[in-house]
C-alpha cells in the first residue's frame, strides 16, 4: 500500500513523499488561481474548483480566499455555499451534502499529528473523514475536526469548535460544541 492509499484509508502514513507533495503543490497552485481570478469570472472559478474536487454540482459558489491541501478528497453538493477564508484539511474524505452553507474563516481539518513529540517530528500522521448532511449551516469562525459527522438540518453557531458528531435537526455552539436546541 503506497502512502496515498494509507492516507485515504486512515492509515498513518508519510506525508512528504513525492506524489503527495506533487499532489499538494497542484492543489495549491489551482487554489492560488482560483483566489487571484476576479469574482467576476463565475465560470472560470467554476472551473477550477471542478478541477480541484472529485465531486462537485452546477450549484455552487466558493469565495475567495479559499485553500485545501489535495482538493480530490472534497465532495460537495448541490447548492453549496463558502463565505471568504474557508481552509479543508483534506487528507481524509470531506463531504459536504446539498444546501450547505458556510461562513467566513471556517476550517475543516482531518488531519491527525502524534501528540508525542518524537512521533510527531518524524513527519507520520494519520486523518479522518469529515461529513456535513442536507441544509446544515455552519456559522462563522467554526472548526471541524478530525472524525466529525454533522447532520441533516443541523446549525452550527458561530466560533463553535466541533470536535465531536452533531446529530440531525439541532442547533449546537460553543468550545467544545454543544447541542442547545433542537430543531
Amino acid at each position: 500500500m503506497n502512502e496515498k492509499e494509507k492516507m485515504i484509508s486512515g492509515l498513518i502514513y508519510n506525508p512528504n513523499t513525492e506524489n503527495l507533495i506533487n499532489d499538494r503543490a497542484r492543489a495549491k497552485d489551482l487554489c492560488c488561481k482560483f483566489n487571484t481570478l476576479p469574482p467576476s469570472e463565475r465560470e472560470a472559478r467554476k472551473n477550477i474548483i471542478k478541477q480541484l474536487f472529485s465531486k462537485t454540482t452546477d450549484e455552487f459558489l466558493i469565495e475567495s480566499s479559499f485553500y485545501c491541501d489535495y482538493g480530490y478528497n472534497i465532495e460537495i453538493g448541490n447548492n453549496f455555499y463558502i463565505n471568504h477564508n474557508c481552509v479543508i484539511l483534506d487528507c481524509a474524505k470531506v463531504t459536504f451534502g446539498d444546501n450547505v452553507f458556510i461562513g467566513p474563516n471556517c476550517g475543516f481539518y482531518t488531519a491527525i499529528h502524534p501528540i508525542n513529540a518524537e512521533e510527531r517530528n518524524s513527519g507520520l500522521e494519520s486523518a479522518k473523514p469529515i461529513s456535513i448532511g442536507n441544509n446544515a449551516w455552519i456559522g462563522g469562525n467554526v472548526t471541524v475536526l478530525p472524525g466529525v459527522e454533522i447532520g441533516d438540518n443541523t446549525v452550527i453557531g458561530a466560533g463553535s469548535v466541533v470536535t465531536k458528531n452533531i446529530p440531525k435537526n439541532v442547533v449546537a455552539v460553543g468550545n467544545p460544541c454543544r447541542i442547545i436546541k433542537q430543531i
